[in-house]
């Protein structure tokens, strides 16, 4: 928080942020996969925590595990990762949705949202595959969203690993 205290309007990302902010939208659909796998069957997830192996083997060292407390465990794992993606995913919507441009923002939702290549984007916006034009695009999305991620506090209070 010293940006506010200096006076700093709209804080900067550094390069550390940016590229903390393009790791995250190029997860974004696998996160948003494995959320929804989630959302749609956590019964069946606790019960395989319940009766399967993982539960009996969440510590190699263990010989006679308690299989009801570390199927506990696992079923809490499970919940705070969800946790972190859903965070993840609220903050970056919020992020893009701050997003001025309407052909940035589309590129970035085509690109990172929706999961297409680059590629695929260049050729969705009518481009050849090569296009500096929506590389442009998706690079300005990205500083961006990182940006407006930096405004929001997200860096402050994500604890994920970089």
């Amino acid at each position: 928080m010293a940006e506010w205290e200096d006076g700093v309007l709209f804080p900067e990302a550094s390069k550390t942020e940016i590229a903390r902010t393009k790791f995250l939208l190029g997860k974004y659909k696998n996160m948003r996969l494995l959320m929804d796998d989630y959302e749609n069957h956590t019964k069946d997830m606790q019960q395989v925590a319940i009766d399967g192996e993982v539960a009996r083997r969440i510590d190699q060292d263990d010989l006679h595990a308690d299989k009801t407390a570390n199927a506990v465990i696992v079923i809490e794992k499970q919940r705070r990762v969800y946790e972190q993606y859903r965070f993840r995913e609220t903050a970056l919507k919020r992020a893009h949705s701050l997003i001025l441009s309407d052909d940035i923002k589309k590129a970035i939702r085509f690109r990172y949202f929706e999961g297409h290549s680059l590629k695929a984007t260049c050729l969705f916006f009518g481009y050849d595959e090569k296009s500096s034009t929506i590389r442009g695009w998706v690079d300005t999305g990205i500083v961006t969203i990182a940006n407006n991620l930096k405004l929001l506090g997200f860096f402050d209070s994500d604890a994920g690993k970089f």
